[in-house]
């Protein structure tokens, strides 16, 4: 019988999880599921046979990751056409001999997992799909079912493969989050309105949220198309219990709601991750009364508006290309504040307004950069910027940080790997990465495009103004160089140099990122004599200090002070027709009054 005839007519009960029963047969979390179609296909015909018996009116392949890049994620080299032919073989053996109509529906999920998205090109992801839509096709499937799509364009990119292949019916699925909203931040109006104008049978949800939330999902989706629709929620929320995972949703409550999705525009409804034959029975038994609702033309909707997001002081100077003269202080050691607020003020009195707040490595205690960066900004009213490390920090928590960072008004964020103090014999022996400096870049972008840590929407977009280090003196410049350029890929939408003694390696740097139309701000770090310029030039991995430098600095004696400061005013001087702005780097051993003739001389 035609597919889209009997969906008009009455109501159809997908199965349920395929996964769950499997994993509670005993195989692995990490296992590749599909590759049991061939390697134990009496597990998988069991499955099957227990859907067909609990009244379904479709059954779904086992190949949801059946791609060959989900299938290479899980270390699989089996063929992915075997696979696919194999799974269809058994679905379609599963209903033999019963004497009632069962759809058997190829399963397609998104053809890379979330984690491995930003990494994959979309025309790597087309061919997969490509590969395995037309296997099943191949095989004899009666439908196929895209589930499971947490990102529009991917749904979008696979119904228009899927629909350039076969005219067999097709039903899409996404997935949304407790909030109402698939991972990449579209509604379920977005959703029907995109799928509405491709050529599906029926479009729907699935997976991620259990009964009770899904059901609103389907309100909002029957509010925004007249295309038949599907809901297949979780069977609640999971528990692992050693290499398993539990749902506790019963059956009388989930069929209770499968029911309410029909009452309220639904026409397939089914099981996904945690349901069982027991509970697709209970569906089966609680609908057999009910038909499809006829559906009306959906209300028009106006799109959302866009937001314009708001940027700090740094960010509109640098757009509007005035030179930008900023200070960099360090956090007081030993947990202060006040040090760091009275210095802010003078140097707001002196005309710097802009004042980044570096990370200081050092064991003792200390306020955090960004909490610091906060405090001054509402005491003295100068913008100030935070320099975030990743080291001894899990991305959750550096997420969390900048959201509230956010949340307080910070706008400016400077990106740094850091380095723990030295505890030991062996340099930053406890430190620990889970992220490096461009991975925290990549995590600003993402919460700046509304997207969290796991691909999640936020409830609002955040406004960085996204901020990176290089080291125009690193030994590898080459090296340096490509990882200025994965910063800038990542979403670096600045950049500050290490502080320099040399324009010789800033200006061949900055003429290969040229073609990257970055703005680059210079630090500057005036030496305080010969003792500290020959710690730095021997001591120091990567800095470069010249030989004159040096010389003039041991000659000068005790004027060494004095001296380090006209070197400084000499290297600004000459890097500024090469850079945007400068950062006057104060440290420890130099003193402010030292500092501000270089603010008056290039402010």
């Amino acid at each position: 019988m035609n597919f889209a005839e009997v969906l008009r007519e009455r109501v159809l009960v997908c199965d349920g999880a395929m996964g769950t029963m499997l994993h509670a047969a005993g195989n692995s979390l990490d296992r590749a599921l599909p590759e049991l179609n061939l390697s134990n296909p009496e597990l998988v015909s069991t499955v099957h046979e227990s859907y067909v018996g609990a009244g379904v009116d479709i059954v779904l392949t086992n190949t949801f990751g059946a791609n060959r890049l989900r299938l290479a994620e899980h270390g699989s080299s089996t063929s992915v056409r075997d696979i696919n032919l194999a799974a269809v073989r058994l679905a379609r053996q599963a209903r033999r001999g019963v004497d009632r109509t069962i759809f058997v529906g190829g399963s397609v999920s998104p053809a890379v997992s979330a984690s491995q998205r930003q990494s994959v090109r979309p025309d790597e992801r087309v061919e997969a799909i490509r590969e395995q839509v037309r296997a099943l096709v191949d095989g004899g499937v009666d439908l196929l079912v895209l589930e499971t799509f947490g990102y529009l364009d991917e749904l979008v990119e696979a119904v228009r493969v899927a629909a350039g292949l076969t005219e067999l019916p097709i039903l899409a699925q996404a997935t949304f989050t407790a909030e109402g909203l698939m991972p990449g931040g579209e509604t379920p109006h977005e959703v029907a309105s995109a799928l509405g104008e491709l050529p599906i049978t029926a479009l729907g949800a699935n997976c991620t949220v259990g009964p009770q939330r899904m059901l609103a999902v389907v309100d909002e989706l029957r509010r925004y198309t007249t295309l038949p629709i599907s809901a297949q929620p979780n069977a609640g929320l999971p528990r692992r219990i050693g290499r398993r995972f539990e749902y506790s949703v019963e059956g009388d409550y989930f069929a209770r709601y499968a029911r309410r999705y029909v009452e309220r525009g639904a026409s397939i409804v089914g099981g996904c991750c945690g349901t069982s034959p027991a509970h697709i029975r209970d569906i089966v038994t609680t609908l057999t009364d009910l038909r499809p609702k006829q559906q009306r033309r959906p209300k028009p909707v106006r799109p959302r508006p866009l937001v314009q997001p708001e940027h700090g002081r740094l960010a509109q100077r640098l757009a509007e290309r005035r030179f930008v003269v900023a200070a960099q202080i360090a956090p007081p050691a030993g947990g202060g504040a006040e040090e760091a607020t009275e210095l802010v003020s003078v140097l707001r009195r002196n005309g710097i307004d802009l004042v980044f707040v570096a990370a200081r490595e050092s064991a003792r205690a200390q306020v955090s950069s960004a909490s610091l960066a906060l405090h001054v900004e509402r005491e003295v009213g100068a913008e100030t910027i935070a320099t975030v490390t990743t080291w001894d920090k899990t991305i959750m928590t550096l997420q969390a940080d900048l959201l509230g960072a956010h949340a307080f008004g910070m706008r400016t964020v400077v990106c740094e790997t850091g380095n723990p103090p030295l505890r030991g014999d062996y340099p930053n022996a406890d430190g620990i990465w889970e992220v490096d400096s461009v991975g925290l870049i990549e995590l600003l972008a993402g919460l700046n495009d509304g997207r969290d840590c796991n691909g999640l929407t936020l409830a609002t977009k955040t406004s960085f103004h996204i901020g990176a280090r290089f080291n125009p003196g690193a030994e590898d410049r080459d090296a340096e160089l490509a990882r200025t350029k994965a910063k800038i890929a990542a979403g670096a939408q600045f950049l500050i140099t290490r502080p320099i003694y040399e324009t010789e390696g800033l200006a061949a740097m900055l003429a290969v990122l040229s073609e990257e139309d970055v703005p680059v701000l210079m630090a500057v770090s005036p030496l305080t004599g010969y003792a500290e310029a020959e710690y730095l030039a021997h001591e120091v991995p990567d800095v470069r200090i010249p030989r004159a430098t040096l010389d003039t600095l041991e000659a000068a004696g005790d004027r060494g002070r004095e001296v380090g400061l006209e070197l400084a005013s000499e290297l600004l001087a000459e890097a500024r027709p090469l850079v945007r702005g400068v950062v006057l780097v104060l440290r420890d051993g130099r003193k402010l009054a030292d500092f501000l003739p270089l603010v008056a001389e290039h402010k």
